[in-house]
């Protein structure tokens, strides 16, 4: 569906392939097997001459229908899915590594991930180089010494900084590394990293790609021969994306840019108004022209996303004092729903992180993670306002 735009894709793509009976909708397809009475059609889907489906850990056609719409919305040949997000990364790198193998990253990725990275890749004998999140310049140099493979994430969780994907991608492939990012963050809506040279682009799932916070799922999409790499670690591995969840994440995919056009205003707002807040220290938002990563998201991104964070005055008390006051936030762990989540990282992306190892990520205890939902914005704003007033003003002249 070349001719579409992305909004048409995001209905569209990937379904009509899938419908039988007459349905408007892609059916959940619950069989584990799939029975041919020909033996030379069923040896032909077996070995994969002919398309076709012949067991559910492999493939099934409700996740097909959700792989090729996000296929499309990406721009790649090809996308296989995952039970979980941190299924499609870690399935990912250990599709490609190997021992001896060495991986240029960031400090402040994603809290699981980063505990791939410095407790499983090094048991396999993989070296792992962080670099300080945003200098290109130290990245650069690390990955000019030699690399197989370089890991982004733009924006970052949960500090929202920025990579330039263009200029790292760049320096990957002048050593021949294959380079991965994780777009969760922005969503296939606001950025398409493959435009800009990477290899391979993944999402968690469960977050702006559902939006709706009922399933879990992971995708990783990129050219055939890589995909099908990365295929065949999953089915043998068997983190399979299961019907059910394939579906629910195709039902909330077909208003992905509805909801995306008002997170992105909402979470533009929210970050303008706690710039005015006295209990606030900093805000992190990559649609703030004071931001650091201003001008590379600008360039790079279609919207600035429906993600924002900040730190508060008395760090992890103030916290802990102020979220219990919110009425139109969900104190979870996750992101990307229709409606508004928040919460400190100690508790949600990092939680597997001691203080120390989330200092050094940059991350301060008091930072708050704010997912903008698609709530009425002069509600949001009033419900921060309200919840801030709330706040002992003595603290604050501490």
């Amino acid at each position: 569906m070349t001719q579409f735009k992305p909004a048409t894709k995001a209905l569209w793509s990937g379904e009509k392939e899938q419908l039988s009976y007459g349905a408007t909708q892609v059916p959940v397809v619950h069989s584990v097997s799939f029975g041919y009475d020909d033996m030379h059609e069923w040896n032909a889907i077996a070995t994969g001459q002919q398309e076709g489906h012949v067991y559910g850990r492999n493939t099934n056609p409700t996740t097909q229908a959700f792989e090729d719409k996000v296929k499309d919305l990406e721009g790649a040949e090809a996308a296989t899915a995952f039970s979980t997000g941190m299924a499609a990364i870690s399935g990912t790198l250990n599709a490609f590594l190997r021992p001896g193998d060495r991986v240029v990253t960031i400090k402040d990725t994603y809290g699981g991930t980063n505990k791939i990275f410095t407790e499983f890749l090094p048991k396999s004998g993989v070296e792992v180089v962080f670099c300080e999140t945003g200098n290109h310049e130290e990245m650069e140099r690390e990955i000019a010494k030699g690399c197989q493979l370089v890991y982004l994430e733009t924006p970052t969780n949960p500090t929202l900084k920025i990579i330039d994907i263009e200029r790292m991608a760049k320096a990957g492939h002048d050593v021949g590394a294959l380079v991965v990012i994780d777009g969760t963050f922005a969503s296939p809506v606001n950025q398409n990293p493959l435009e800009h040279g990477v290899d391979i682009v993944l999402h968690s799932a469960t977050k702006y790609l559902g939006g709706h916070s009922d399933a879990l799922g992971g995708i990783v999409c990129g050219p055939k021969d890589l995909i099908d790499q990365v295929y065949h670690y999953r089915e043998i591995n068997g983190a399979t994306l299961n019907p059910q969840a394939a579906y629910f994440l195709l039902r909330g995919m077909k208003t992905l840019h509805l909801r995306l056009e008002r997170q992105n205003q909402n979470a533009m707002q929210v970050a303008k108004y706690l710039q005015t807040v006295d209990w606030v220290d900093d805000v992190f938002y990559p649609g703030l022209e004071g931001h650091r990563g201003h001008d590379i998201a600008k360039k790079q991104m279609k919207g600035f996303g429906g993600m924002l964070s900040f730190s508060v005055k008395g760090g992890l008390d103030t916290v802990y004092e102020l979220l219990p006051h919110l009425k139109l936030a969900k104190r979870a762990a996750s992101l990307g729903c229709v409606q508004t989540i928040v919460g400190p990282p100690a508790l949600t992306s990092h939680v597997e992180c001691t203080p120390e190892e989330r200092a050094a990520m940059g991350i301060p205890e008091g930072l708050i993670r704010y997912s903008a939902g698609i709530e009425d914005i002069d509600d949001l704003i009033q419900d921060l306002d309200q919840a801030f007033a709330k706040l002992p003003t003595e603290a604050l002249t501490k």
